[in-house]
């Protein structure tokens, strides 16, 4: 008959632990007063609304392939590592429909007949992919993993659009995952995720894809480009990460009053105010970087979270809650605790 093991002494899964962590932005950057200067607002309302003083943009050459091994790179040296068994890029500017830009950034880096994909969450996509990552890493498929998020929104903003081209930036953030212990500081905890596909055109590019290629060549170029509905999208996103953000905090046992560091998605500084405010944790522990580098879609969190710690904002044992939300509509949220000694590679 079969018995079976004992979960007492039967050895505890893997669990994805934080071990590296890098970022990568385009060195040019775009002030408000040159949007300005061919959009219908000005620098106040940018900041006031938005909460934004320059984005970063990727000249015409550089894309998201670019960004995203520059910043895997970088990730890899934080770890110290030159191996990885996968990498899982989060992007929502590939540099081709087909195929995954992945696999290319994988070669670049010299790492080999990996398993290399794309993740498309939108501004989710970093913990979607890590939440995968945190999988492969806990099945045992794979110890090592570099999760990459990474954005040329430039390429798909209407610069002309006063609702997003103020918005946006372009950059990458990647972090090394490798199998640790539970508990172990750094270690990736439970993954709040979800989707309201029902709302999924809120932020949409009309055409490009196989949904609408019977138009899409005499479609208008404002087609071609994101659109958004920004005060839907404000809406259900304070709500979402808040829940999210609360139930991530449950399933790892803290009260949010004992949360040290909120990382909030940077879509829009209102929208950050707004869940810190829904959770009660005080401004002083969210940190931000929106001002000068905006809206990175799913390159926001690694980046944020490399920023706050080359900033001295984030320290050994900190218990850090993180959140995102965005196209799909699509949301995740989990937490770690900051493990000491990780070098950050800006």
């Amino acid at each position: 008959m079969y018995q079976p093991e004992d979960s007492a002494q039967a050895p505890a899964a893997p669990t994805a632990v934080l071990t590296g962590l890098g970022s990568w932005l385009p060195p040019h950057e775009i002030t408000n007063d040159e949007l300005c200067a061919h959009l219908d607002t000005s620098d106040t309302w940018i900041r006031e609304r938005i909460g934004i003083s320059v984005r970063r943009r990727a000249d015409p050459k550089t894309a998201t392939g670019d960004l995203a091994a520059e910043a895997g790179a970088r990730a890899l040296r934080s770890a110290g590592v030159t191996r990885a068994d996968a990498v899982i890029l989060a992007t929502t500017t590939p540099d081709h429909p087909c195929p995954a830009t992945a696999p290319a950034v994988a070669a670049r880096l010299g790492l080999g007949d990996v398993a290399a994909f794309d993740v498309a969450a939108g501004c989710s996509g970093f913990l979607y992919a890590t939440t995968i990552a945190a999988g492969l890493i806990r099945s045992g498929t794979a110890g090592r993993v570099l999760v990459i998020g990474a954005e040329t929104m430039s390429a798909v903003i209407d610069p002309e659009d006063r609702s997003t081209a103020p918005i946006f930036g372009d950059g990458a953030g990647a972090a090394v995952l490798e199998a640790g212990r539970p508990g172990q500081a750094g270690a990736i905890g439970k993954v709040v995720w979800g989707s309201d596909g029902a709302r999924s055109d809120a932020i949409v590019i009309p055409v490009g894809g196989s949904r609408n290629r019977d138009g899409r060549d005499a479609a208008p170029p404002s087609e071609r480009h994101v659109r958004m509905r920004g005060n839907e999208v404000l809406r259900h996103a304070v709500r979402r990460m808040t829940a999210a953000a609360t139930q991530a905090a449950e399933a790892a046992g803290w009260a949010l009053e004992d949360v040290d560091r909120l990382i909030v998605h940077q879509a829009n500084a209102r929208i950050s105010a707004g869940v810190s405010a829904a959770l009660g944790i005080p401004p002083e522990r969210v940190p931000s970087n929106i001002a000068t580098v905006g809206n990175t879609a799913a390159a926001s969190i690694p980046l944020l979270l490399a920023d706050a710690a080359a900033q001295g904002a984030l320290h050994d044992g900190h218990r850090v809650l993180l959140v995102a939300f965005g196209s799909g509509l699509a949301w995740a949220a989990t937490t770690l605790v900051w493990p000491a000694g990780l070098r950050v590679e800006i």
